[in-house]
């Protein structure tokens, strides 16, 4: 795979989550999304992402402050996706709610993270 074939130009190309315990986060996110991780030792691991690029990582911190970007997932089946991070011990923010193409929910990880999830129904 060429580097040009690897990364779009001005695109997001990589996504850190802060955590407060690594582990639990990987729980969390493997449990409520199916993702698998790379570890880079007990305070980073990194998100695998397709084709064995990685999308992202998750960064040990002593506390995790809201705000900043909102990451918003996409989901083929939202109910689906939403009694995943439920079972999982994610915080449901905002109940799934209509807007102009599709609907969507909002939840905070085990550490305070705050992303949304999204589907066209």
């Amino acid at each position: 795979m060429t580097e040009q074939a690897k990364h779009t130009h001005h695109a997001i190309d990589y996504i850190e989550l802060a955590a407060t315990d690594v582990a639990a986060a990987k729980r969390f996110y493997a449990a409520a999304f199916g993702w698998r991780f790379n570890d880079y030792g007990p305070a980073y691991a990194g998100i695998q992402g397709e084709a064995g690029r990685e999308a992202g990582g998750l960064r040990q911190l002593a506390e995790v402050k809201p705000g900043g970007p909102l990451v918003i997932l996409y989901s083929r089946d939202l109910d689906a996706s939403l009694a995943a991070v439920r079972a999982a011990g994610g915080r449901i923010l905002k109940e799934p709610f209509a807007f102009p193409g599709g609907r969507r929910f909002h939840f905070a990880d085990p550490s305070g993270n705050e992303l949304a999830v999204w589907s066209e129904r």
